[in-house]
């Protein structure tokens, strides 16, 4: 005996689901793309205007909350065609049959998962944005508070806690342009692809693309098909972004331990345990970790699906894996507005950070490099009578000690004496002075800072203006779908 579409297994396991998704997260989108889709079957003469009317007017009075509380009939494989069943009941065939003219599910699904994904980019390109923000107003507030620089984990020179914000905020303001570019890739329609070779009816792709807010057409129809890179792009910059974001929340965490004592939290993003009353557990930082490695994690499992399917179109890019792009979108979106809110109170220990570069061997580069200018050493020579010095001056090392141990050596190792006075080599040591003395692009002289912050802060400006502009264009396209409708009804 054969059975009949759909088995019950197949039902349970990926219609019912599958159909839950379609109504929570494509529902509005699928409305809008059938307004937009009669009003340009009307315009190219494809639809009596009376009976676009009908139904536009049947979409309108659809019901959202019954629509999104429906259940999966058997008449009706997926929302596509329960709304379509909707239309049947409400228009009749002669009236609805028409809007199916030049349209396939294929091309209406895509359409619609690009919808919900350029709005989520948006949503995650300002959370990105906000954060450069918060990171940049902190680092004004610290151009001259020290810190060491740490390489290989270990305390290498003497910095500035701006100098190390500004990092973060060149790599966030290079997320911005990776999410913009994203926004390009998946702005662009591709409607009237129908199943995949278009059609033989005189349709107006770019009319349809303007209603619903694209900015263009994905122009090949077989691609506006079988193309995935819409949504694998952008699974590829929420990866680099989350591993950026993952690496400044561990320094963080660091920074947090007793054993730093470089930043503490406000009370409103720390916890208290159960059992040790003494305890600030900085818990908003963990789940700022948590929700950055779980989109990560999200972003590699979409590419992972995409790989190694054929060109063309296939379910494997369609209902099951767009819920995964979304929830890699919402994810990474709730961990960088986290951080944003945290950093926003957090109290930075400067004199903590200040303890762990003065009296430290983190200065003796710049010693070396005076060696080089003032005695006329090659950088090997005084790098080698710097270092024995260093080791000499040992676990109780000062600044002073050192100096008197490289006076010591200096005989043995380069033959004469230095000429450099004791109070110049002191100077030398001074941690300030290392840092205002590297004034080279790039590096943490405060001077170099507010250079770097002034560009910083026009390139957010110019990321916020973006942003505002796209987020009217999404905002406004429902407007010009009812404006259409308006005038047909003239």
């Amino acid at each position: 005996m054969r059975d009949r579409f759909p088995a019950p297994i197949y039902d349970q396991t990926v219609l019912a689901v599958n159909f839950e998704d379609a109504k929570k997260y494509f529902l509005d989108f699928l409305l809008e793309i059938h307004k937009a889709h009669a009003l340009m079957l009307c315009r190219q003469g494809l639809m009596p205007r009376r009976e676009a009317k009908v139904c536009l007017r049947t979409l309108d009075r659809l019901d959202r909350a019954t629509l999104a509380t429906a259940t999966r009939e058997g008449s009706c494989e997926d929302l596509f065609f329960h709304v379509e069943m909707c239309l049947l009941e409400e228009c009749g065939v002669e009236v609805a049959g028409k809007t199916r003219i030049a349209r396939s599910r294929n091309d209406f699904d895509i359409t619609m998962y690009r919808m919900a994904a350029r709005r989520e980019i948006l949503e995650l390109t300002s959370a990105v944005i906000e954060l450069s923000g918060a990171l940049l107003g902190w680092a004004a507030d610290h151009v001259r508070t020290l810190m060491p620089a740490y390489t290989h984990t270990q305390p290498a020179q003497p910095t500035t806690l701006a100098h190390y914000l500004m990092a973060a905020v060149e790599f966030l303001g290079r997320d911005v342009e990776r999410l913009q570019a994203a926004f390009a890739t998946v702005n662009r329609s591709p409607l009237g692809a129908c199943a995949i070779t278009t059609t033989g009816f005189p349709i107006d792709r770019a009319y349809t693309a303007q209603l619903l807010g694209f900015e263009g057409l994905q122009f090949n129809s077989y691609g506006a098909i079988a193309d995935v890179d819409y949504f694998t792009e952008a699974a590829g910059v929420v990866a680099v972004a989350m591993v950026n974001l993952g690496r400044l929340v561990q320094d963080f965490l660091l920074w947090c331990s007793e054993e730093f004592g470089f930043l503490r939290l406000s009370d409103g993003y720390v916890q208290v345990s159960s059992i040790m009353p003494q305890k600030r557990n900085p818990v908003a930082l963990e789940h700022t970790r948590i929700l950055a490695s779980k989109a990560l994690g999200q972003a590699q499992a979409v590419l992972t699906c995409s790989h190694n399917t054929p060109f063309g179109d296939i379910v494997d890019s369609e209902d099951d894996v767009q819920p995964l792009v979304l929830s890699m979108f919402r994810d990474a979106t709730r961990a960088v507005r986290l951080l944003t809110g945290l950093v926003a109170g957090a109290e930075v220990r400067s004199q903590r950070l200040r303890q762990r570069v003065y009296n430290t061997p983190l200065t003796v580069t710049e010693l070396a490099d005076t060696l080089v200018r003032d005695e006329g050493l090659s950088f090997s020579l005084a790098h080698q009578l710097v270092s024995e010095a260093v080791k000499e001056a040992g676990a109780a090392y000062t600044h002073r000690r050192m100096v008197r141990a490289l006076k010591r050596l200096a005989p043995k190792l380069i033959q004469r004496r230095l000429k450099t006075t004791e109070q110049q080599c002191l100077r030398a040591l001074d941690p300030m002075r290392f840092v205002e003395v590297r004034k080279v692009d790039g590096g943490p002289a405060p001077s170099r800072m507010q250079d770097a912050m002034a560009r910083a802060r026009t390139e957010i400006k110019s990321s916020r203006t973006w942003l505002a502009r796209k987020q009217r264009l999404l905002q406004n396209y429902p407007n010009r779908i009812e404006q259409a409708i308006a005038a047909l009804g003239k």
